[in-house]
């Protein structure tokens, strides 16, 4: 099992902000896979479940904003008793470029408070992930008001290739491992 955990925040009002990066690329990977999202309010998230390479896998959408992300892990770490090596994060990155993913086997939280929040509550920082480029920040803007900015026209066709990108390479990780994948994508 893979319970891919995709960062963002709900409401229309941050469909298109750089901070739900994980979101839209968890639209795409269910797209990718031909499944559909359904509300899990005891799960406080939106999950799309399908398999592929023989293994299920399960795209989550946490509900409770991201500084909160770790709580619907725990939800669902504690009640399917999911064992941490199936979890795989997807996030934005403010360090990287638009444009540019990175595979990581493990990591710190870079400042990210959603990552500090899955490590939090997943109690490692030893799962795998994908990190989406963002950036770069302007150096005159606070971190926290630029990843609440929305993308500009031109940065969503870019992050549709992107998230395209991850998504493959998700489907290639899910077949090869992720030193596989860090070698082919990053």
């Amino acid at each position: 099992m893979k319970l891919v955990i995709c960062l963002g925040n709900p409401g229309k009002q941050y469909e298109t902000t750089r901070h739900n990066a994980g979101f839209l690329f968890a639209d795409a990977l269910a797209e990718k896979l031909n499944t559909n999202f359904s509300e899990e309010t005891k799960f406080k998230s939106f999950i799309a479940k399908t398999t592929y390479n023989n293994e299920a896998i399960w795209i989550i959408k946490p509900q409770t904003y991201m500084n909160l992300s770790g709580e619907a892990l725990l939800l669902l770490k504690n009640f399917y008793k999911i064992d941490i090596n199936d979890l795989f994060l997807v996030f934005d990155d403010i360090s990287l470029n638009i444009g540019t993913i990175r595979f990581r086997e493990k990591g710190s939280d870079g400042g990210h408070n959603g990552v500090k929040s899955i490590i939090k509550h997943a109690g490692t920082d030893k799962f795998a992930r994908i990190k989406i480029g963002i950036g770069p920040q302007p150096p005159f803007m606070k971190s926290e008001d630029y990843v609440l900015q929305k993308f500009t026209s031109e940065e969503l066709n870019i992050l549709k290739e992107t998230t395209e990108r991850a998504t493959e390479g998700f489907m290639y990780y899910c077949e090869n491992g992720i030193s596989k994948a860090q070698n082919k994508y990053n």
